[in-house]
């Protein structure tokens, strides 16, 4: 993984995007005086773009938890101590 500053990469984008297509180069495109983070660019990954959208809540309203009412538990208890 690399850093390159944003003038660098105007100057060198099609060089960069060679090496990110072909070597599986990752750059860090760092902004300003202090070297601010502020993008990356990684290869391109097909299978993410393929995957389905996951769904939440495939368990809802299916099981449940009840604990009795003289259930009590003291913090080193439950931290093992």
């Amino acid at each position: 993984m690399q850093s390159i500053q944003v003038g660098q990469l105007k100057s060198d984008f099609s060089n960069i995007l060679h090496l990110v297509q072909e070597e599986g180069e990752t750059f860090i495109i760092v902004y300003g005086k202090n070297h601010k983070k502020v993008a990356m660019i990684v290869p391109y990954d097909p299978y993410i773009e393929n995957q389905e959208e996951r769904k939440f809540g495939l368990y809802k309203n299916k099981g449940s938890v009840r604990f009795s009412d003289d259930f009590a538990m003291s913090e080193e208890e439950l931290l093992g101590l």
